[in-house]
């Protein structure tokens, strides 16, 4: 249940909307970036950082890129021997991203 200042500051900016007084802020139509973990210490974040301004990219990453190519692939498959073998390649990283993630858990 919204309190009565949730719904006038609700009002208030719907009013700026249309008066137009959002128009020209700064970033207006990107997209925001969270670069930083709020729940991190900042040698994390640091670390984190490092490693991303150096290339490196996690396994489960790669993981996933990996399965979504495989899917992209699969629906391109010309024959059914193909589309079998695709599968089976997805169901092994599916599997391998599920026990990482028991690793981790």
């Amino acid at each position: 249940m919204s309190s009565i200042f949730d719904i006038l500051a609700e009002q208030r900016i719907a009013d700026a909307i249309k008066r137009g007084e959002l128009d020209h802020l700064p970033g207006a139509g990107k997209p925001l970036v969270f670069d930083d973990e709020p729940f991190q210490s900042p040698e994390q974040r640091m670390a984190n950082r490092i490693l991303k301004n150096a290339g490196f990219v996690p396994q489960e990453v790669l993981l996933r890129r990996e399965i979504a190519s495989l899917r992209g692939q699969l629906a391109d498959a010309d024959s059914d021997q193909d589309r079998e073998s695709l599968r089976r390649r997805m169901a092994r990283l599916a599997a391998t991203l599920a026990v990482m993630r028991r690793g981790e858990a």
